[in-house]
């Protein structure tokens, strides 16, 4: 087998603008090669599982049209049609573009049991979701302006 190398595992992940799953490599970087991608605050919020002050997020109240992608590795993650006012203080969406593009986690931090909400590319944690959201899914995507990215069409 001299000279072959091994294949990476891949994931799928929906992309948005082409309608199509693709099979594509997570995006793995080492501590300081995120600290050097990402602002000193993405970092923390994206890699520490840390969150912005609530209604301080420059995407809170965006109105656009377009795709919310993660800041870390640039997956879609959520549409603006699915973006509603929770009254919160952070952008909240009632579905992600796809299921393949996030994975949850129990998180049992700060004396709660919360579901976070993760970016299934990268890792990077994004926010929280919880059941009390509008119809037609129930679910409230809380996410952190900080680790998103917007783009319109």
């Amino acid at each position: 087998m001299s000279g072959t190398k091994p294949q990476s595992p891949t994931i799928a992940i929906f992309n948005a603008s082409t309608g199509l799953v693709e099979s594509v490599e997570p995006v793995v970087r080492s501590d300081q090669e995120w600290k050097r991608a990402l602002t000193p605050d993405q970092y923390r919020v994206t890699r520490q599982k840390g969150t912005e002050p609530a209604c301080s997020g420059e995407l809170w109240k965006h109105k656009g049209k377009g795709i919310y992608r993660c800041v870390g590795c640039g997956t879609d993650l959520f549409r603006s049609g699915g973006k509603f006012e929770s009254g919160t203080g952070w952008p909240s969406f009632f579905e992600p573009v796809s299921p393949l593009n996030i994975r949850t986690e129990a998180d049992r931090s700060l004396f709660m049991e919360r579901t976070e909400v993760l970016c299934a590319r990268c890792g990077a944690h994004l926010g929280h979701v919880f059941d009390d959201g509008p119809p037609p899914s129930g679910k409230r995507y809380c996410i952190n302006s900080i680790a998103l990215r917007f783009v319109e069409p």
